[in-house]
């Protein structure tokens, strides 16, 4: 494990205890930070280390959608995973408002049939959607969710952290198709979420997660090479 990894791993367990202890100020300036590592530079602007141009620095377009022996899932997969949770959580359950993939049209941007969140998906559909995703797209929708993000969170009042989802939120998730039936337990999971421990998951530590299964990703594919 790097300085960088570990420099995450610290700030999360800050922001948990930031959270815990309702130090507001603190924890929305400890998120800015945490967040912005898991998403492109090109999110935050801000002068830090980014995990995922980490992962995608000097991968062909062939290698993103590449799923290797062994493996479940490709680098296009763990992308399009983590911005449709970040999409769902951020903006129909903290904000109360529509997911950017419906909203702004990105299922016919990024050329997929895929609505939900990815959760509890057949092999052969991941396969199918690493292999049709216009990966210029799915960097340009995961860019887009990370900026709104930005934004619904420094939007939030201190006492909003303290509360979970209204059941009507939760509901229009149902009603939007944004989760498998066959995968309601991450819905389930969510409800009982207060909007700090939202904070911690999806948007930061999921990411943090997943982009550690692209690299090793990244890694077995080059040395196949």
């Amino acid at each position: 494990m790097d300085a960088n990894h570990k420099q995450w791993i610290q700030g999360q367990l800050n922001l948990r205890r930031a959270l815990s202890a309702n130090e507001y100020q603190k924890a929305i300036e400890l998120f800015l930070i945490q967040h912005a590592m898991v998403h492109s530079a090109k999110v935050s602007k801000a002068k830090l280390w980014s995990f995922e141009d980490q992962v995608l620095d000097n991968l062909t377009e062939d290698q993103v959608r590449c799923i290797p022996p062994g493996d479940e899932h490709s680098i296009a997969w763990i992308l399009f995973h983590l911005t449709r949770c970040e999409d769902i959580t951020m903006n129909m359950l903290v904000a109360g408002t529509p997911q950017l993939f419906v909203r702004d049209g990105w299922a016919k941007k990024l050329k997929i049939a895929v609505f939900h969140s990815a959760n509890s998906m057949e092999a052969r559909d991941v396969a199918n959607l690493s292999a049709q995703i216009d990966v210029d797209e799915l960097r340009a929708y995961r860019q887009s969710v990370g900026r709104k993000t930005r934004e619904v969170v420094r939007k939030l009042k201190p006492e909003e952290l303290r509360t979970k989802a209204e059941a009507s939120r939760l509901q229009k998730v149902v009603e939007a198709g944004a989760v498998l039936p066959e995968a309601i337990g991450i819905l389930n999971y969510w409800s009982k979420r207060t909007v700090a421990g939202l904070l911690l998951m999806p948007p930061t530590r999921h990411n943090f997660l997943h982009l550690n299964e692209a690299l090793r990703i990244k890694q077995k594919i080059q040395r196949a090479k």
